[in-house]
């Protein structure tokens, strides 16, 4: 990997130099092919105040660069929080190369199919529906059902009357009955 340390209107001192250079270390741990990196440390003045700009360029093998800028009042902030977003970019890249790898919907459906017969899974599948006469439910009269609606304060009450019918007996709000 090559290194470039450049300062515009800023004097590169050995200790600004030696925290760059361990800001770049950071970015190798990515595993990430990169060529190199050029960091361009600025000093301007913005509506009066003095402001140090960070601009990172990181050039990756068979990849587009990185290009990060960023600026604060203290140069060392402005290093690590140019690094930190460039630790974020290579982290999403290389997140994106190693582990989000999606398969086509052709070549998912052959891997859970293989080895499967789909006409008896189907058959497997089919629920068989038996009618159960219920002999829990006997024909009740309306009086009867009237009664037990009173007694228990229930709403209503479904029932099947003498004639086969299902029907529902409820309390209106007007304090009559309703049958349905």
């Amino acid at each position: 990997m090559n290194i470039s340390l450049t300062g515009r209107h800023v004097e590169l001192t050995e200790p600004i130099k030696a925290h760059m250079n361990a800001s770049i270390e950071t970015l190798s741990k990515y595993n990430m092919d990169i060529i190199s990196v050029n960091l361009i440390a600025t000093s301007q003045t913005k509506k009066g105040k003095p402001l140090s700009v960070i601009e990172f360029v990181i050039n990756l093998a068979h990849k587009n660069s990185i290009v990060i800028k960023q600026s604060d009042e203290d140069l060392y902030a402005a290093i690590d929080l140019a690094t930190a977003r460039a630790q974020k970019a290579l982290r999403r890249m290389h997140d994106k190369d190693n582990h989000h790898h999606k398969d086509g919907i052709n070549e998912a459906k052959n891997e859970a199919g293989n080895g499967i017969d789909l006409h008896e899974a189907s058959e497997a599948m089919e629920d068989e529906i038996v009618p159960v006469e219920l002999t829990l439910y006997k024909p009740r009269e309306v009086e009867d059902v009237l009664n037990d609606i009173k007694e228990n304060k229930k709403l209503f009450e479904i029932f099947i009357d003498n004639d086969g019918k299902t029907r529902v007996l409820y309390k209106r709000n007007d304090g009559k009955f309703g049958l349905y």
